[in-house]
């Protein structure tokens, strides 16, 4: 394969840095004198455009290449999780339109879609270098979009905080991934696992195992490897917050699986999380930390006052939940892994919309801001009332599929002792003590006197409210009929439809 074939499975990537390089350019030497607003929307509605036609040509090719040894994989199954990734991307710009918070739009919008290239070059690796390049591209994008609102001192410091453990996190994955290559002299990760099989649990790797999923854990902001979150989600721009919180989970989760299950694969290296038929690996590690990560992150949601913050470690629980579709490593449990991250990103999207409608109208985000929210604004309460149920889990909402698919896979994978049952078993307990949580945020919506503040109706704008209403109907859609989107997974893996 030479150069020319790999630009052309690169394309979607190219459009999309081609779209935000035009965009710089426009933005620069064009709408530097019109109002605000109107800049926001026209850059904006640019970048949409580039993320459409990028998706436009993924539905249209029906490529299925692995270019120079995984450096770039293109096939049905990226290229879904790719168009899911830009999707999350085209809402959260059309959610950013209406803010105020820069007047460096075009740098703005610019770092979104880097980003965006970043996360889908590392859905498309298998390669640990391009893995760890991409992983950077797309966190230095996301640092300097935490830090983009000037006027607040608290986008300052979560940016820091965040910098400063995702260096940490490099450090310990770059090392943890050097020493994979120097155990099995190969960057590629079928390789890497050929290199590895038979030869047990070596010293060496349990040190890389154990470096790979602290690095990988703090991407997906698991416990104890979470501190970063509340701080960036609270601190960050809400578009930004939101975008960190969907398209990065998306990604960050898929490549992890991808570098567990590919490239750490057989059963002397996964090990066993079973209850009483324990084994040293992969497995009970990441078991260990997705039920630290489902109890703090609920637990610690139950006293938060501010919304931002109680998203947050909203994030942390959910995190633990998929991370047991991580630990099934099967490929039902890939699948319900994708359709768990991808109606999750929609859902937060769509959360932290309704928090920017708040904060624009009060000047904040606490649970008392949003007091009588149903009768100052009812379009979007009902919204946030679709987003909440789901995240909790109710039927017959996206996130009741996401969260019985990933439950089931992990309770089949134990088969026949259904050993990770008890993993199941804490979940569902903490998906009770959520709904506690989410149910607070509606009863302040619902049920609160909104007092004075009843007396300043929200204004949210049209295309806001269209947009939360979309992402509410594809909540509920993805919901009633979950095949449309499984089956779509099911279909890219080659298992059919669902």
């Amino acid at each position: 394969m030479n150069y020319v074939d790999l630009i052309k499975l690169a394309v979607p990537e190219t459009i999309i840095a081609l779209t935000a390089l035009a965009v710089l350019a426009i933005d620069l030497v064009a709408l530097r004198g019109l109002e605000q607003r109107f800049r926001f929307i026209i850059a904006g509605m640019i970048a949409c455009v580039g993320c459409v036609g990028a998706i436009a040509w993924m539905l249209i090719s029906h490529a299925n290449e692995n270019a120079f040894a995984g450096m770039l994989v293109v096939n049905p199954l990226t290229q879904l999780v790719k168009i899911s990734i830009l999707a999350l991307t085209i809402f959260t710009i059309l959610l950013s339109m209406n803010s105020d918070f820069t007047t460096h739009i075009g740098e703005y919008l610019a770092l979104i879609l880097f980003a965006a290239i970043g996360m889908m070059f590392l859905v498309s690796a298998e390669d640990i270098l391009m893995i760890f390049i991409a992983l950077e591209l797309t966190s230095l994008s996301l640092y300097i979009l935490t830090a983009f609102n000037k006027r607040d001192i608290k986008s300052a410091e979560a940016s820091l905080k965040y910098f400063l453990f995702g260096g940490m996190s490099a450090a310990f994955t770059l090392f943890g991934l050097s020493l994979v290559y120097g155990l099995s002299g190969s960057t590629n990760l079928p390789q890497i696992a050929a290199a590895l099989a038979g030869k047990g649990l070596d010293p060496l790797l349990v040190v890389a195992i154990v470096m790979v999923v602290i690095g990988f854990g703090f991407k997906i902001a698991a416990v104890p490897f979470h501190l970063w979150a509340p701080d960036a989600y609270q601190g960050a721009p809400t578009p930004s917050a939101a975008f960190i919180a969907s398209g990065s989970k998306v990604a960050s989760f898929f490549i992890f699986a991808k570098v567990m299950a590919i490239g750490f694969a057989g059963k002397d290296i996964q090990g066993s999380g079973a209850w009483h038929a324990y084994a040293p690996g992969w497995v009970p590690v990441i078991g260990i930390v997705a039920a630290l990560s489902m109890i703090l992150g609920n637990l610690v949601a139950i006293v938060q006052t501010s919304v931002r913050r109680l998203i947050a470690y909203s994030a942390i629980a959910h995190a633990g939940y998929m991370l047991l579709a991580i630990m099934s490593h099967s490929e039902q449990s890939l699948a319900s892994l994708i359709y768990y991250a991808v109606t999750y990103g929609l859902t937060t999207v769509g959360a932290f919309g309704v928090v920017a409608v708040v904060e624009q109208g009060t000047g904040g985000e606490k649970m008392s801001d949003f007091a009588g929210l149903s009768r100052r604004a009812p379009l979007v309460s009902f919204c946030m009332l679709i987003f909440m149920l789901s995240l909790a889990g109710i039927p017959p909402l996206a996130g009741f599929f996401g969260k019985f698919y990933v439950f089931s896979a992990a309770v089949k994978s134990g088969a026949p002792d259904l050993g990770l049952l008890w993993l199941v078993i804490l979940a569902v307990a903490m998906s009770a003590v959520s709904l506690f949580y989410y149910l607070q945020v509606l009863k302040q919506i619902y049920v609160t006197d909104p007092g004075a503040s009843s007396n300043n109706p929200l204004k949210p704008t049209v295309l806001t409210q269209v947009v939360l209403l979309v992402l509410a109907a594809l909540v509920i859609l993805f919901g009633c009929t979950p095949n449309l989107l499984i089956g779509w997974i099911l279909s890219a893996m080659g298992m059919g439809p669902a």
